[in-house]
């Protein structure tokens, strides 16, 4: 697993931030930090993450409202919900606004790096699929404009 991805954790509170940056960081990950919705948003604009992981109750927003403003944007970012305040509604929300995981605070670190592993890992064939697709049409076309150029010459 490629450990030099990026990471964008969101959360207000400090002390979960240092704790999230030093675990992940001890494991290859490279980090940022945001203490709003906004702030992510700021970071999201600057630069490319993998991975997402928002705390679902924020100073500006919450962590669903995040997600919405993220899914058009950056549409195969990893993204993973954590909650001190577990709530099956939310759960669901969720599930419906495409997130990738939903964690429940407080949680074995061990698990969350294995979840993020999961989930990159995911994101990688995703994405050679999605090169796959491109390939064979990029092909297709290739065909038939010779097609063309024979038919027209």
């Amino acid at each position: 697993m490629d450990k030099r991805a990026r990471l964008l954790i969101v959360d207000d509170d400090p002390m979960i931030l240092e704790s999230f940056i030093s675990i992940l960081e001890a494991e290859g990950y490279e980090t940022r930090a945001a203490r709003t919705g906004q702030e992510a948003l700021k970071e999201l604009k600057r630069g490319f993450f993998n991975a997402l992981l928002v705390d679902m109750k924020l100073p500006d927003m919450t962590g669903l409202e995040l997600l919405a403003c993220v899914k058009d944007t950056t549409p195969r970012i990893r993204k993973l919900i954590l909650t001190g305040f577990p709530d099956a509604n939310l759960a669901v929300e969720t599930v419906n606004q495409k997130a990738d995981a939903y964690l429940i605070k407080p949680f074995d670190p061990y698990n969350l790096i294995r979840l993020i592993e999961k989930n990159l890992v995911e994101q990688k064939e995703e994405l050679r699929l999605a090169h796959e697709k491109v390939l064979d049409y990029v092909k297709v076309r290739l065909r038939q404009i010779d097609e063309y150029t024979n038919v027209v010459h």
